[in-house]
């Protein structure tokens, strides 16, 4: 049984603001320089000046998410971004990367249901197909 499309606008709304929510707050405290992410950064070993980025990003992409014209670029932004974060949990500081794994894949949820299905975007192949 099928959603209807105003039960499916409703669910990727909820999640884009439950996403905006939890990145708008990871990056406020990346940015505060909130002692649990100063260390987490010196683990990683780059500079705090990564920490600051990543607040950036992060706040960045909670704005275009909410935004509906942006909602796309900033689900796919929160979604590379916790693939590097993944990364980071697997290969450099250790800890527990399901967080990050289901923030990356709600994000990767939202810039899917988002995605431009205009011509422009589509690969020339795909255009004489219709």
């Amino acid at each position: 049984m099928a959603l209807s499309a105003t039960t499916t606008t409703r669910i990727v709304w909820a999640v884009r603001l439950f996403l905006a929510l939890a990145f708008g707050a990871a990056g406020a405290a990346k940015l505060a320089g909130v002692p649990q992410m100063v260390q987490i950064f010196d683990h990683i070993g780059i500079g705090q000046w990564f920490r600051i980025f990543t607040g950036i990003v992060e706040i960045t992409g909670a704005i275009l998410l909410l935004v509906p014209q942006t909602g796309f670029f900033g689900g796919l932004l929160l979604a590379a971004t916790m693939v590097c974060g993944v990364a980071t949990h697997l290969l450099l500081i250790g800890g527990n990367p399901m967080p990050a794994i289901v923030l990356g894949t709600l994000s990767s949820f939202v810039a899917y249901r988002l995605r431009p299905l205009d011509r422009v975007f589509l690969p020339a192949y795909l255009q004489d197909r219709e």
